[in-house]
């Protein structure tokens, strides 16, 4: 079963820049996409972005979009969401999964499940 591990959460203060990464313990090959969504306190999950592996499709929120980049490596079984011009509305905890086309395309955001883990925490100081 693939475990997904996210990293580089820090706190910046607006306008500073963070990678994040999402990083694969299985071939992602055979899985569609991987995508990123986060969750502030007392907000709705949100998806932020998105990238088919197939085709290398990306897709971007409308908060983000101009502002963030999704990448992926399929060497080191990693994707990456390069983060511009952070903003206090940025600041949540941010997740990444694997999902179907559909979810890819539409950024939808899985249900609440204990196996997120931690995910990786963005503070953007105002």
């Amino acid at each position: 079963q693939v475990q997904l591990v996210e990293s580089g959460g820090e706190a910046v203060q607006p306008g500073g820049s963070l990678t994040l990464s999402c990083a694969s313990s299985d071939n992602t090959r055979e899985y569609y996409a991987t995508a990123w969504f986060r969750q502030a306190p007392g907000k709705e999950r949100e998806g932020v972005s998105c990238i088919m592996h197939g085709d290398g499709g990306t897709y971007y929120s409308d908060a983000v979009k101009g502002r963030f980049t999704i990448s992926r490596d399929k060497v080191k079984n990693t994707v990456d969401l390069q983060m511009n011009n952070l903003q206090p509305e940025d600041a949540a905890v941010h997740h990444c999964w694997n999902p179907p086309v559909y979810h890819c395309t539409h950024l939808s955001t899985p249900e609440p499940d204990d196996s997120w883990g931690p995910g990786t925490q963005v503070t953007v100081s105002t």
